[in-house]
C-alpha cells in the first residue's frame, strides 16, 4: 500500500521590507517608462527645422525676420534664388519645406511626407507671411504640398505607428533565437532570415493594406528588413557576450531610448534638445528615416540612415562571432585536461615502468 508523503510546510511569507522594495522598484520602473515615452512628445517643439526661403535678398531677409519673430529659433533657413532650387532641396530631403517669394506672390511649399507635424507648422505660419508684401497689405498665401502623404493615410498614422512594432520585432527575434536556437551561425542566420520575411510582411501590410506607403515595394521591404536585422543582431551580439545583462542593455537601448527618440511620428528636429540627434544614431530612428526616403523620396537622403543601420548590424555580427570564438577556445582548453580511454582495457592512471 502506497503511503502518501506528508505535505511540505508552508513557505513563510516575505518580510515587509521585501514588499517595500518591490513597490519602490515597480514605481521607479513605471516612472521610467512614462518619462521615456511621454517626455519627447510633451516637450516636442519646432527648433532649428531646416527650410528654404526663395527670392531676392531683401525679401528673403524680410521673411526670415518675420519667422524669427513668430517662432524664435524655430527654423534654420537656406537662401535660394528661385522656386526650382527650393523644390530640389525638398526632394533631396535637405529641407522640410520652403517659403517662396521669388515670384512676388508668396507661397509655402511643404512636403507632408517628410513630416506631417512640420507641414502643419508651415501651414500655420502661412498667413503671417502675407505681411512680407509691401505696404502691409494682407494677401492670401498659397500653400502647396509638393510630396504629400498617401490619400489612404493622409496623417501618416501607419508609418508613425509602425515604429514600435519594428523595434519590438527585433527584440522578440533576439529573445526567441537565444532561447530556441543553439549555435552562433544558426542564430545569425535565423535573425537575417527573419529580417527578410518580416520586411516583406510589414511592407506589404503598410503599403497594400493600410495604404501608408508609396514607392517601390522592394525598396520599402529592404529598408524594414535592414532595420529589423540591425536591431535583432545588435541585441543578439550583446546577449552572446554579456548574457542577460547584454540582453537588458540592448532592450533598453532599442525600446526605452531608440523608439521614443526615433522622431518617426514628428521629426527629429522637433524633439527636445539633443535627443533627436541621439535617436538618429539608433536603429529605430535611422530605420524610420530610411523608410520615409524609400517610400516617398526615391531613396534620397538615405545615406546617413543606411550607415547607422549597417554599423549596428556589423557590430552585432562581430560580437556574435567573438562570443562564438571565445566559447570554442574555452572548450578546446577544457578538452586538453580531459583524457578519454582509448579502449576498455586501458586504465585511467598510467603504471610506472621499471
Amino acid at each position: 500500500m502506497a503511503v502518501q508523503a506528508p505535505l511540505a510546510a508552508d513557505t513563510p511569507p516575505s518580510p515587509w521590507p521585501t514588499v517595500a522594495r518591490a513597490v519602490v522598484l515597480l514605481t521607479a520602473s513605471m516612472s521610467v517608462l512614462l518619462t521615456a515615452f511621454a517626455w519627447p512628445s510633451v516637450r516636442s517643439s519646432v527648433h532649428d527645422v531646416p527650410i528654404a526661403v526663395a527670392g531676392p535678398a531683401a525679401a528673403v531677409e524680410q521673411v526670415s525676420t518675420a519667422l524669427g519673430q513668430r517662432l524664435p529659433g524655430g527654423f534654420e533657413t537656406a537662401e535660394v534664388a528661385d522656386t526650382a532650387a527650393a523644390e530640389r532641396l525638398i526632394r533631396d530631403r535637405e529641407v522640410y519645406g520652403a517659403i517662396d517669394v521669388s515670384s512676388g506672390t508668396p507661397q509655402v511649399i511643404m512636403a507632408s511626407a517628410a513630416s506631417a507635424a512640420v507641414a502643419q507648422t508651415l501651414h500655420s505660419v502661412a498667413t503671417a507671411l502675407s505681411q512680407a508684401q509691401a505696404q502691409g497689405t494682407r494677401t492670401a498665401v498659397a500653400v502647396r504640398d509638393l510630396i504629400p502623404l498617401p490619400a489612404d493615410d493622409p496623417r501618416g498614422a501607419g508609418l508613425a505607428a509602425g515604429a514600435l512594432p519594428l523595434a519590438m520585432g527585433g527584440l522578440l527575434a533576439a529573445l526567441l533565437l537565444t532561447r530556441l536556437v543553439r549555435g552562433t551561425a544558426r542564430r545569425v542566420t535565423g535573425a537575417l532570415a527573419f529580417a527578410i520575411t518580416g520586411g516583406l510582411a510589414v511592407a506589404a501590410i503598410l503599403q497594400f493594406w493600410f495604404g501608408s506607403l508609396t514607392g517601390a515595394y522592394w525598396g520599402n521591404s529592404g529598408a524594414i528588413a535592414l532595420t529589423i536585422a540591425a536591431t535583432s543582431l545588435s541585441i543578439l551580439g550583446l546577449e552572446s557576450l554579456l548574457g542577460y545583462v547584454g540582453f537588458g542593455l540592448g532592450a533598453v537601448a532599442m525600446m526605452l531610448i531608440g523608439n521614443p527618440l526615433s522622431g518617426t511620428a514628428t521629426a527629429p528636429e522637433m524633439l527636445p534638445g539633443w535627443s533627436g540627434i541621439l535617436g538618429q544614431l539608433l536603429p529605430p530612428g535611422a530605420g524610420g528615416q530610411l523608410l520615409r526616403s524609400t517610400a516617398f523620396f526615391d531613396g534620397r537622403g538615405a545615406t546617413h540612415s543606411v550607415i547607422v543601420l549597417v554599423t549596428w548590424l556589423t557590430l552585432g555580427v562581430v560580437l556574435c562571432l567573438a562570443s562564438g570564438l571565445r566559447a570554442r577556445r574555452a572548450a578546446t582548453v577544457a578538452a586538453g585536461f580531459v583524457r578519454t580511454p582509448s579502449s576498455p582495457a586501458s586504465t585511467t592512471f598510467a603504471t610506472p615502468t621499471r
